[in-house]
Formats: C-alpha cells, structure tokens, sequence
C-alpha cells in the first residue's frame, strides 16, 4: 500500500522548506520528495539578498513580513540562517528616479525601514562609487543577506521536528488523478496518496506540472555569479543593485564580494543542464561593470564562480495558487527573486491550503490565469524589467 500525507510537496528549495514548515505548525503532516538534495536547485545558487525594494505592492509586503524572520530566526524557526545586516542600496537610472521616489514612498507607508538618499550620503554608504552629484538612492539600514542553503535546511528540519516527512533522492515521475482532483504521486521509490500535491520544482516545475496537463508559461532561466577577492583596504560594504549598471554585488563573510549581472542570462530549456562553472565571456562583462561603478575594485580579483537555473516567467513574477484538477498547487516560477519572501508566501500559502481561498489574499495577484486574462504583474511605478 502507498504511503499518505496530507499533503505532498514536490521540491525541497526555500519555497518547499518553507511550505512544508508552515504547514507542520498548522497542525498538517506534509511529506517533501526531492529529487536530489535540499536546496540543490535554484535555492544553492541563490545570491541570498534579503531586501524588500520593489515596485509591486504585494511583493513589497511580502519581503517585509518574510523579513522579520530573519534577524529573529533562531526563536521563529530553529537553527541559524546566516543573517548579516550589511543594509541594501537601490540604485537607479536618471529616468527611473520620479518611480524609485514613488516606490520608496509606497514602501515607506508598509512600513519598511527605507529613505532617501543623496550623492553624498551613498559615497559615505559606498566608499569609492561613482555617482552624480544630482544622484538618489533608496537606503535600507536593516537588510542584507543570509545563507539560502543553512536557511533551507534549518526550515526543513524545524518542519520535521513538527512532524512533516522529507525523502532525498526521490523523483516524482507522476501525479495520479482521477480525472477531477489528485490522489497522489508515483516516484522512482513507489507511490505515496495524499489529496494535495505542491509543485515547488523550480526549474523542473513545467515538468511536474505537465504530469496533469497544465502547460505552465514558465521557462528554464540561466544566471551566472562569481566571487571576487576585495583587496585588504576596501572593507565590507552594503549590498546594492545597479539598474543603470545592470548588475548586483553584496559582501561574502569579511573579504570577498558576490557580483552578478542582470542582464545576458540565457533561457536555456534544459533543467538539468551543468552549472558546476559560469557562461563563458560572464567574468569579464561583470569586471567591466563593477568597475565602471566601483573603480578600485580594479584591483580585485577573482575567487570563483558558477552558475544556477530557476524557472522564469513573461512578467518575472511567480505562479502561486490552486490550478489543474482539485488539490493540485503551484508554488514556482520566482524568476530568482523568491529567496527573501519564501517565510512569507509559505506561511500565506499553508494557510489558503488548510482553511481555503477566503484566509487570505496575500498570493491572489499569483495567479496562473493572469496570463490567459491578459494582466501580468506590474507595478504602479514601474522600472524597467529585472533580468533582461
């Protein structure tokens, strides 16, 4: 006979951890089945940025609800997920500055610790930058970054503690309906029924989710980061995000920075494809570009670098919500940007899950029909799409 679960979740990144722990606290018995290890997807490879800078609303709140986590992990969750408070910059084109005035603002009123800042004040955050006299940033002092795998490995244990199961090396090669709602899944280690099923696959999700029919607008996404050396006199630094620049960096531990561009990540079709090394021409692009911003970060040099894959969609926003036959979920479709709301959307998700679709409305703007209607995410004060 198959084994039951209230609810299997298909993938054990930050998104499947966190689901299952927030499930687990509401009282359900979740089982994870990855195909590999925890986090060895999208959720290894991350940059780890926690910072709530959007221009969308909802996604603003949901960065600033998963935030309080992190400084306060070991008493919410259990174990340690890496914290460090570096505080985070956004910086912006001439053009973009009326919509990152705007934003700041509208972040301002959700309750963000975020401001303003002049020239002069983003040369006292970032010594050495190269900026306009005229020149604004948004400033958040809290934030930073934390480490995406100890995050997910202390999420998944503290979900286990509470009762939910996790399978390593357990490939889900089918979702078993009876043609109206899921009964279960087949893997390459037998059946397992339960009358939920989650996809949380990253860059594998189109596949699960063609298991029921569903052919979900999401593509395999490729996205190149390296690890450079900072000389011994150009000390730990805020992290930020360059949109004139197309690129971002935050520090790693006291001596090295993380660089990673925004733009020439290739949509590759290939889940499964290597990442073990970055695309080639990828170090010398992201050299000129901190360069160019930082200039004596000339002086660098490089420590290394690798690549990772996450599924991708057409407005770079994530699919989150009830779809297919009855019981099946999609959790997928971050675009790289999932880490930092994962404690939220899981705790939001577990429980549209347990009580339905009136507990809350946190996700509602996820959902997959937006792109057959026509209404892709976009913010109110739009900049430029992220990952071109």
């Amino acid at each position: 006979m198959a084994e039951t679960a209230d609810l299997i979740i298909v993938g054990a990144g930050v998104h499947g951890a966190s689901l299952a722990f927030h499930a687990a606290e509401r009282g359900m018995r979740p089982l994870v089945l990855e195909k590999a290890t925890v986090a060895a997807g999208a959720t290894g490879r991350s940059s780890g940025l926690v910072r709530m800078h959007y221009d969308v609303e909802a996604e603003a709140r949901l960065a600033w609800r998963s935030y309080a986590y992190f400084p306060d992990w070991a008493h919410r969750v259990g174990g340690q997920c890496g914290f460090t408070t570096v505080g985070f910059m956004q910086l912006v084109p001439p053009a973009e500055v009326p919509a990152l005035r705007a934003n700041t603002a509208m972040q301002h009123r959700v309750g963000i610790s975020t401001s303003l800042v002049n020239a002069n004040e983003v040369r006292r955050l970032l010594p050495g930058i190269e900026i306009e006299d005229d020149q604004l940033a948004a400033f958040e002092p809290r934030s930073g970054y934390a480490d995406p795998t100890q995050t997910t490995s202390s999420l998944m244990a503290a979900a286990i503690t509470r009762g939910a199961r996790l399978m390593q090396g357990c490939a889900v090669t089918g979702v078993r309906t009876n043609g109206q709602r899921v009964l279960g899944v087949d893997t390459t280690r037998g059946p397992f029924d339960a009358p939920i099923v989650v996809d949380a696959a990253g860059a594998w999700a189109g596949r699960v989710a063609s298991m029921v029919g569903l052919e979900l607008p999401i593509k395999v996404w490729r996205h190149d980061v390296a690890y450079v050396q900072r000389p011994p006199d150009i000390p730990r630094h805020v992290a930020f995000i360059d949109f004139l620049n197309a690129f971002y960096a935050r520090p790693e531990g006291e001596s090295l920075t993380l660089v990673a561009l925004e733009d020439g990540n290739p949509i590759t079709g290939d889940p499964d494809a290597p990442v073990d090394a970055a695309a080639p021409g990828f170090i010398e692009k992201a050299a000129e570009r901190v360069v160019r911003r930082l200039p004596e970060f000339a002086r660098a040099g490089l420590h290394s670098a690798h690549s990772g894959q996450d599924g991708i969609t057409p407005d770079q926003h994530p699919i989150i919500g009830p779809a297919g036959p009855d019981g099946f979920w999609l959790d997928c479709g971050f675009s790289g940007t999932g880490f930092k709301t994962a404690p939220a959307v899981g705790e939001s998700l577990a429980q549209l899950i347990a009580e339905g679709p009136a507990a809350n409305d946190d996700l509602a703007i996820y959902r997959l029909e937006r792109f057959g209607a026509g209404e892709p995410i976009t913010g109110e004060h739009p900049y430029a799409p992220v990952w071109r």
